[in-house]
């Protein structure tokens, strides 16, 4: 018979020995940590790129990644659950897996603002920008109530913790000033005051420069890489994803994680279906392009319109929608902004009314759309799949279309199909 007593086990006879012991040491060996590294991502537009280029490089260093975003659950890119997965019960879903040794976790304001974070404390903090974007809803009517929950984020940093901030965001800015954690910035600036300040005093900062992505220390610079080398900037054109890239490789960089491994993340990460749904898709048909982007605020709207200046084509064409829950001037200024960039407009609208009828909604992006000086032809097609259909249809040679949609996989489906229909055509 055994009888455990004070964590040993005393035999009727025989030598006593503990047995508990050397079990215990096996599952929590000596000096083993008791928790994985957490980075938390938040902001408002770039988090779910930030978050999958941040996993990206912390698998290809070699760890088994836990990570989550606004399309699902990922365990070492195995999607575990499909949905918008940006709340605590994500987080505590990928901390609870056993196999996990490091979690990226995208951090969105409502799940903030719904349950908190799903984890106390985290190694590195990132917030991309501030921007406008769900203004007048739960009580968030400015940039400072926005400011105030997005902190919530780097202020759950460990003391010898990192908080990766936008150094051109004044309100990343901000809060940088408030924060009992390290602080480092990321810029597209070199020059930028807050970097020369910061650096000055011998802090740590990313930065672009003479084309490199480059880490800055005091007075010392590392070179990473080349952006035009890196996939997901698009030969450097895209620079909110140069921002993207910086805020992640200045977190990979405070891990502690080599140059040579980061530089190899960057370099095998593309912009496509696969790695980034819904990010600068770029499906290259014979004779026009067809880009999908989650774009749906202002903010946003105006990095596609800079990316898109940097575009040859003989047409443009944007399939756009409004989302019922902005303010009306959120929906009139995505509907100016597409004016400026595109020929002619396709509005679709049967999704996302949130409280609003579709007329309603329409009618407001007409209104923006009639607010620049422009000639743009427009036409009101509701369902999403007949409007990329129609604007493949109307395509002419040299034509670049560009869906801003809401509803990533329809979309990336229905162009596959007719881009797989095409190969197919062509082999026979």
């Amino acid at each position: 018979m055994l009888r455990l007593d004070l964590g040993c086990t005393l035999p009727s006879e025989g030598l006593p020995r503990n047995v508990a012991a050397p079990v215990i040491e096996m599952l929590y060996p000596p000096g083993k940590p008791s928790r994985i590294p957490i980075i938390a991502v938040t902001g408002t537009n770039g988090k779910t790129t930030t978050t999958r280029l941040m996993a990206h490089i912390v698998k290809n260093v070699g760890h088994k990644v836990g990570f989550t975003t606004s399309d699902g659950i990922y365990i070492q890119n195995h999607m575990m659950e499909k949905g918008d997965t940006t709340g605590p019960y994500s987080a505590e879903y990928v901390l609870k897996d056993p196999t996990v040794e490091f979690a990226v976790l995208e951090t969105a304001r409502g799940g903030i603002l719904r349950s908190g974070l799903g984890f106390s404390k985290c190694d590195i903090g990132i917030i991309t920008n501030i921007q406008e974007d769900h203004l007048g809803l739960s009580d968030i009517h400015n940039l400072e109530d926005l400011s105030r929950v997005k902190s919530v984020v780097v202020d759950s940093v460990k003391p010898e913790g990192w908080a990766v901030l936008n150094a051109e965001d004044e309100n990343c800015v901000k809060i940088g000033n408030s924060l009992r954690c390290n602080v480092a910035y990321f810029s597209l600036n070199e020059d930028c005051p807050v970097i020369e300040e910061h650096c000055k005093e011998g802090g740590v900062a990313a930065i672009y420069e003479n084309g490199f992505i480059t880490i800055k220390k005091g007075d010392w610079k590392i070179r990473i890489e080349r952006a035009t080398l890196i996939p997901l900037t698009m030969n450097g054109k895209a620079l909110f994803n140069i921002a993207n890239v910086l805020a992640a490789t200045l977190a990979a960089y405070l891990q502690g994680f080599k140059t040579e491994g980061i530089r190899l993340s960057l370099s095998t990460f593309l912009p496509s279906a696969a790695q980034t749904p819904g990010r600068l898709n770029i499906f290259e048909f014979s004779k026009f392009k067809f880009m999908i982007d989650f774009a749906h605020n202002p903010s946003s709207y105006r990095g596609i319109e800079t990316f898109l200046a940097s575009v040859d084509a003989k047409r443009k064409i944007g399939i756009i929608s409004g989302v019922g829950d902005r303010r009306d001037e959120d929906i009139i200024e995505c509907a100016k902004i597409a004016a400026r960039m595109f020929d002619h407009i396709i509005i679709r609208q049967e999704k996302h009314l949130r409280g609003r009828t579709e007329k309603e909604i329409i009618d407001l992006i007409l209104k923006g759309i009639n607010k620049e000086n422009k000639q743009v032809t427009h036409e009101v097609i509701s369902l999403e799949i007949d409007a990329i259909k129609h604007a493949i249809s109307i395509a002419e040679e040299g034509t670049f279309i560009t869906a801003l949609s809401d509803v990533v996989d329809n979309a990336i489906e229905t162009v596959q199909s007719y881009l797989d229909a095409e190969i197919a055509a062509d082999k026979k």
